[in-house]
């Protein structure tokens, strides 16, 4: 007769093997990347497959919108043209200025660089990683490193790339940082994120600095990862204690981090390469 009962491997011996498994995919962590990414350009077939329920209903959502709620927001939208045509024409004669000011100071244009946009396909759910994957990969060009905006300023940069995704590790991460300064008075600082959505933090910024609440902050370029002059933050908070060294400073991104769906990749690598080629040409 059969046993009821089968006893297999003990809770020791399975709790060693499980440890030594762990101990091996650490070591092997960077020789196992090439097979990371083959894997991630397998599953890219799925997490499309995945997003079609939400494309559907984003689809049927639109064609079920009424006429009344479709001249309203033709309206609004018209309003919203006027009110940019209008900064456009700010915008063209600062442009105009600053080329003046240039030529003044014998200072190079920085060119344009490349962009292209992308969709927010998947937004991991993990509350200590503040990451999402986007429908744009190494058919496109993107990079590790590349950095990533939205249409009110920089939201983070490439980590993960694959065939036809790619993952982008958000500013509010905690363990991203961008170097950034001060729109007011150029005071340079790093901002770290905090892990929340809504805040970053700036670390190790003298008690005597002069950074006040409302203050902007934009990238400073620093690093040569992010491109200067993006906005990145607004600091809500500045606590200067003291019995502490360092002032706590807290900021609220300027990107809108918890709704985000299209997004702006840009190749910094390609704008670094032209400039480099034309100070040698010099």
């Amino acid at each position: 007769m059969k046993p009821f009962f089968i006893q297999g491997a003990s809770p020791q011996y399975r709790l060693f093997m499980a440890v030594l498994l762990s101990l091996a995919l650490i070591l092997a962590n960077d020789r196992l990347l090439p097979l990371r990414s083959a894997m991630a350009t397998l599953v890219s077939p799925l997490q499309y497959l995945a997003n079609v329920p939400a494309l559907v209903l984003d689809e049927l959502s639109t064609n079920l919108s009424t006429r009344a709620e479709l001249l309203k927001e033709n309206d609004r939208l018209q309003q919203r043209q006027l009110l940019m045509s209008e900064q456009l024409l700010k915008m063209a004669n600062l442009q105009e200025e600053n080329a003046r000011l240039r030529a003044l100071l014998q200072s190079p244009t920085r060119k344009d660089a490349r962009r292209m946009v992308a969709e927010v396909m998947f937004v991991d759910r993990d509350p200590f990683k503040s990451q999402v994957l986007i429908d744009k990969g190494l058919n496109e060009g993107v990079y590790v490193g590349q950095p990533v905006l939205d249409d009110s300023g920089v939201v983070g940069q490439v980590t993960e790339v694959a065939q036809t995704t790619a993952r982008v590790l958000l500013i509010a991460d905690f363990t991203h940082a961008i170097p950034v300064r001060v729109a007011r008075n150029d005071v340079r600082a790093v901002a770290h994120g905090s892990g929340k959505l809504n805040q970053l933090e700036l670390a190790n910024v003298p008690m005597s600095t002069d950074v006040r609440v409302g203050d902007l902050l934009i990238s400073s370029g620093l690093g040569q990862r992010f491109p200067e002059g993006y906005p990145v933050a607004t600091v809500t908070q500045v606590v200067r204690d003291e019995g502490m060294t360092w002032a706590q400073i807290s900021a609220e991104p300027v990107a809108h981090l918890d709704r985000i769906r299209y997004l702006l990749l840009l190749w910094q690598n390609e704008v670094q390469g032209n400039a480099s080629q034309e100070n040698s040409d010099g």
